[in-house]
């Protein structure tokens, strides 16, 4: 008897926690594959006293346009002061200006829950803050937290950054009918008439930034703030934090952007930005150590999944890596990128490993990026079991060129010839990157490498790989490169692979089809190539070789 009254008090208890502060719910440790390639720390999570604050007993009032700002953050200091707890947003539509996050406290949003920050820019203060991994004057952020430890934002509800209100949108991303209508509501057109700004202020802050104090300051840059264009959720040197369940859309720049911060949980989101959308970023993980993605949902405007470090000399001199990131389960459709590190990676980047996305029409999948002057170090990257569908560019993309000019590639092989510059701690590095299980079902070009001759990308591993595109396998200034297991189905007739400028290459029980030349090999710096196709018999009207690498290519039979 005495057995049965204690664990019906023990229920009891479990059902009060879940049903006043969702405490169980918040402390459920993550799903972190315990045969990583490198050892994982066990990620912290957020734990709160069952203590709950309703935002109506502060004041706040739903369906109207009256600003809850005070209501919110009175309720989130009092919650924080008084040793922690849940901060419950209700049912209903809620406007506000800036929230600001505090120690200890969960922003818990229940369905039905819609969060409109105000489109009012005198509610946004101009402060010392951080975008692209530099410090600059920015807007305060609509969700912001800066050295806090044990925070949550969690449940079901929708916080929308009225990003309309902030963003430039260029003339091509618009149907002509939307662009006039976007003309009618006001704003003003870029001299060439192709870019709509939201005020003056934002046009000169963006295009004539000559007319600009010369020493911004929070005063003199007021005209200007709409070009200053805060990320949505900012949270700088945080520990312990957690974002599960709610949505994070239409942000005035990137939309969720943990800095500097330790120990992440971010599982069962929802991040979505207009497809239009400038900087419309969706997850933009920077300079953080130890955290987990699950199973999260992305439809943006730029790139989805953003692993970063910093930018140039200020990102170099932090050195402060991302690494020990685990990144499962989780689906992106528009972005840019579905997956990508960089370009901002001056800090370095180190031990991701990411299993099982999916992406759907997304511009480009797995995309690498970077340029001379970064500096930095992307290794130890492990991507498994990814699959794409309907890429409209590269299925899987290195560019150590972004920003600079085109450079001129053959239109036939894709080869590059690109001067040598001396190596620095400017120089980028990408190298130890593992690829296993990739399956593409429609993309313009499988795979895209495009190096730089002082630093090669080095040490790539592509096992077990089925890809149809229109394009095959293109590759400028890499090194140490192994493909095994690989069925390339071209839609056009084409080279399947070419390798230009690279070394040590190793090409193993590979197949093609569709395809008019299997290989092409060229370039002046070009050793030990290693050449086996599992169905074909290769003969040399088949494979392609200048005259400069005949020596250094071996092809077996």
């Amino acid at each position: 008897m005495i057995k049965i009254k204690t664990n019906f008090l023990i229920a009891a208890l479990m059902f009060s926690a879940i049903s006043c502060s969702n405490i169980v719910f918040a402390q459920n440790k993550p799903a972190v594959k315990s045969n990583l390639p490198f050892k994982m720390p066990e990620v912290q999570i957020p734990i709160f006293k069952a203590d709950t604050l309703n935002i109506v007993d502060f004041g706040a009032v739903p369906n109207t346009e009256e600003l809850c700002t005070k209501a919110i953050n009175a309720a989130i200091i009092k919650c924080s002061e008084s040793g922690g707890g849940v901060v419950v947003i209700p049912a209903g539509l809620w406007t506000t200006g800036p929230i600001k996050m505090k120690s200890n406290v969960n922003l818990h949003t229940k369905n039905g829950a819609f969060v409109s920050f105000t489109s009012d820019l005198n509610q946004y203060k101009l402060i010392e803050s951080y975008f692209e991994g530099n410090k600059v004057l920015r807007c305060e952020s609509p969700i912001m937290g800066v050295d806090l430890e044990n925070i949550a934002i969690t449940g079901e509800g929708i916080f929308d950054g009225n990003g309309s209100a902030w963003r430039p949108v260029k003339i091509g991303k618009m149907t002509a009918g939307q662009w006039q209508e976007l003309i009618k509501s006001g704003g003003v057109l870029s001299k060439d008439g192709k870019i709509w700004y939201p005020s003056q202020g934002a046009l000169i802050g963006n295009e004539e930034k000559d007319k600009l104090p010369k020493i911004a300051t929070a005063e003199n840059m007021e005209p200007y703030k709409q070009a200053l264009r805060p990320v949505m959720i900012s949270l700088v040197n945080c520990k312990k934090l957690l974002l599960d369940g709610v949505t994070f859309q239409n942000s005035p720049a990137w939309n969720v952007n943990p800095l500097l911060c330790e120990h992440l949980t971010l599982r069962n989101l929802t991040i979505r930005n207009p497809w239009y959308s400038q900087n419309g970023d969706g997850l933009d993980i920077e300079s953080c150590r130890i955290g987990t993605v699950s199973n999260c949902r992305f439809d943006v405007g730029d790139d989805a999944i953003c692993i970063k470090s910093g930018k140039d000399k200020e990102g170099r001199d932090r050195g402060k890596p991302t690494e020990l990131f685990v990144i499962t389960d989780c689906v992106v459709y528009h972005a840019h990128g579905g997956f990508t590190i960089g370009s901002e990676m001056s800090g370095g980047v180190k031990n991701i490993f990411a299993k099982n996305l999916t992406f759907n029409g997304t511009d480009c999948g797995l995309r690498f990026k970077s340029v001379r002057g970064r500096g930095g170090v992307v290794e130890n990257i492990w991507m498994e079991d990814i699959r794409m569908n309907n890429i409209p560019t590269d299925a899987i993309n290195f560019n150590l060129y972004y920003f600079e000019k085109a450079i001129k590639e053959d239109p036939q092989t894709g080869e590059v010839t690109v001067a040598k510059m001396p190596v620095s701690e400017t120089t980028p590095a990408f190298r130890n990157m593992y690829f296993k299980n990739i399956y593409v079902n429609g993309a313009k070009q499988a795979l895209k490498i495009m190096g730089i001759p002082e630093m090669p990308v080095e040490n790539l591993q592509f096992t077990n790989m089925i890809i149809r595109s229109d394009l095959g396998i293109q590759m400028n200034y890499a090194s140490k490169i192994d493909f095994q297991n690989i069925d390339l189905r071209l839609d056009k007739p084409g080279i399947a692979a070419s390798f230009s400028n690279s070394q040590n290459v190793t090409v193993a029980s590979f197949k093609a089809s569709g395809e008019n030349q299997m290989f092409w090999v060229g370039g002046v710096e070009t050793k030990a190539i290693s050449l086996q196709s599992n169905t074909k018999k290769i003969v040399f009207d088949k494979v392609k070789l200048t005259e400069s690498v005949k020596s250094q290519v071996k092809i077996i039979q």
